[in-house]
């Protein structure tokens, strides 16, 4: 079931890729990174709602909110870049180098939660970073 989000996530970040070449056309990036975060804060939060999930605010632990107070200043970060990147280049440049983070996210979590690399993850994180470098310096 993982790999149903997993694809829906990849059709929906691809979709942002296009909406947001479009939207940040003549448009100052971080004002348009505003807007963006305000849409999605909406959206979360309507679903937490409807979900009923508000009440588990309180279960929270202090490293629950340390990391994900992390998580999202690293989520901003990103979309800042993202956005200044689409400004500057074309989605099929950025895009495919935004997803070395896949290979960076596969690296860290060998490293920092003990996750396994395998040769298929090994071989696949190997192929992003391929993949992200003929981008970057083949023209």
């Amino acid at each position: 079931m993982w790999w149903i989000y997993a694809l829906l996530s990849a059709l929906f970040a691809a979709l942002t890729a296009i909406f947001a070449k479009i939207g940040i056309k003549g448009v100052d990036t971080d004002l348009a990174t505003g807007i963006r975060t305000v849409i999605i804060l909406i959206l979360a939060w309507l679903l937490v709602f409807y979900k009923g999930s508000q009440n588990g605010i309180g279960s929270l632990t202090k490293v629950n909110w340390i990391f994900l107070i992390l998580s999202g200043c690293a989520t901003g970060f990103s979309w800042i870049c993202y956005f200044k990147a689409l400004q500057l280049g074309e989605v099929s440049q950025v895009a495919p180098v935004d997803k070395l983070s896949v290979a960076i996210a596969i690296v860290l979590a060998a490293i920092f939660l003990g996750e396994p690399l395998t040769p298929k993850t090994i071989i696949a994180a190997t192929l992003i970073m391929a993949g992200t470098f003929v981008m970057i310096f083949f023209k």
